[in-house]
């Protein structure tokens, strides 16, 4: 996207990054019956009436706790377009399930109690109680797959909109420990620190990793794994123009700020010749390119890794990261990647008010969008992108709440837009500040970045 790159300075279907445990304890769901007229009539039959209604049922403690009621006789009307009486999420806003297709995967509180492999965002949330099946193994990641095509069809009633043989798939989740991942069988890994993390500190720095790679390389999967407490780790290449006198020194630590916390601003001179590679805010990432599709790593390269770690407590924390670059062969690749960074630097929020910002960025060549995620900091608490021109102007295409733990979504198909067509970015802050807030790199800063990759014909 030449408009786009020049501008810069640097599962829903596919939002969640699902994990796959050992499933050697699960159970096979139960078989639909074929007189299910609905995709709910089989959410109740096969995941309400085996995991929920024994204790959501009239007359129970749970059911008077929660005042929810999963009995097949009122379980649609108990939860669809209906606020949950628990206080914390009626006070952010959300529904029991919501009918707005994307728009209210993340508003809705049964997803947000059943999805366990998304419990590092969940649990940020104080207040909302445990995850479900209270007790019980989490859901199979077939039935969480069928819960999130219903709600993103507008949780209907009355019809099919997913299919059952998602509900084959009965591998459940289990949090991963922090661990090194295996070596990749074609490719690189790259691994950064221990490092330590100061008390009541956020550090972020560059770390520049040459790869010593004699020829090109082409990526089409990327691991990385990330220690408690990390914000993100970025991956950055240089421009073709990056001066000779700016290339960093390899393998040594470039703190942004010092332990005062001022600013090392001869550290941040190289960033303007950055260009974005792949990252995340996940503490474990697993993304594949689709079929055909790879990241192109020119010959003699190297990776400015930056990472942030963010420690609120009295005591030494420690950092450390790896990433896995899984290769292909080049004649492997129908479609080399190319990467988004719609930063907007341009921006003020208002002390004590919640504020709407908007930007629009355009192609001038027809792309083939396939991943798309936002990046902000604590402030944000809604983040849209829009098509802007064509048939389709107008359309969500992306919508995160968590700033923390942003979705990430993968097309498929991609998106296509045409030259002239573009992204708006619609994000919204809540300054509960005594100051106004703009760009900057602390948490307590604020951000506006959509990130993604694309190919084009």
């Amino acid at each position: 996207m030449k408009a786009i790159r020049t501008a810069l300075l640097a599962s829903l279907t596919c939002a969640i990054a699902w994990g796959c445990g050992d499933s050697s304890n699960a159970t096979e769901p139960e078989s639909p019956s074929s007189d299910l007229n609905s995709t709910w009539d089989v959410i109740q039959a096969t995941i309400l009436n085996t995991n929920c209604v024994e204790c959501h049922v009239a007359g129970s403690s749970f059911a008077r706790q929660s005042g929810l009621i999963l009995t097949p006789d009122v379980a649609y009307s108990q939860l669809v377009n209906r606020a949950p009486d628990n206080a914390a999420a009626r006070t952010d806003g959300l529904f029991l399930v919501g009918t707005e297709g994307l728009a209210s995967v993340d508003k809705s509180f049964l997803w947000e109690k059943i999805n366990a492999p998304n419990q590092l965002h969940y649990f940020d949330h104080a207040g909302y109680g445990a995850l479900m099946p209270l007790g019980k193994p989490p859901l199979t990641n077939g039935e969480l797959e069928y819960v999130l095509q219903w709600i993103l069809a507008g949780a209907p009633e009355t019809e099919h909109v997913a299919d059952q043989a998602l509900l084959n798939n009965t591998e459940r989740y289990e949090p991963p420990e922090f661990e090194a991942p295996p070596v990749p069988a074609l490719g690189i890994q790259l691994h950064l620190g221990p490092y330590d993390v100061a008390p009541n500190f956020e550090r972020e720095f560059y770390y520049y990793q040459p790869l010593d790679n004699d020829e090109e390389l082409f990526v089409n999967r990327v691991d990385i794994a990330m220690r408690s407490g990390s914000h993100h780790l970025i991956l950055y290449g240089f421009s073709d123009d990056v001066p000779a006198v700016l290339m960093p020194e390899p393998n040594v630590f470039r703190d942004i700020r010092d332990p005062s916390g001022s600013t090392n601003l001869l550290n941040l001179l190289v960033t303007q010749y950055h260009e974005f590679v792949t990252g995340t805010q996940w503490p474990l990432m697993n993304y594949h390119f689709p079929p055909g599709v790879a990241l192109r790593i020119p010959s003699n390269s190297g990776f400015d890794l930056n990472a942030h770690s963010i420690n609120r407590t009295g005591e030494v924390t420690q950092g450390e990261n790896y990433v896995n670059l899984h290769t292909i062969e080049s004649r492997e690749v129908e479609h080399v990647a190319e990467l988004l960074n719609m930063n907007n630097l341009d921006f003020s929020l208002p002390p004590n008010a919640v504020t709407t910002v908007t930007r629009t960025f355009r192609t001038d060549e027809r792309i083939h969008v396939f991943q798309l995620f936002s990046h902000a900091h604590e402030h944000m608490t809604e983040f849209k992108a829009f098509i802007d021109g064509g048939s389709r102007s107008g359309e969500l295409v992306y919508i995160a709440y968590d700033w923390q733990h942003p979705p990430i979504l993968e097309l498929d198909p991609p998106l296509i837009l045409e030259p002239g067509q573009g992204l708006r970015l619609e994000a919204t802050y809540n300054n509960t500040t005594n100051r106004t807030l703009r760009f900057g790199l602390l948490s307590v800063d604020e951000m506006m970045i959509l990130f993604g990759a694309y190919y084009v014909d």
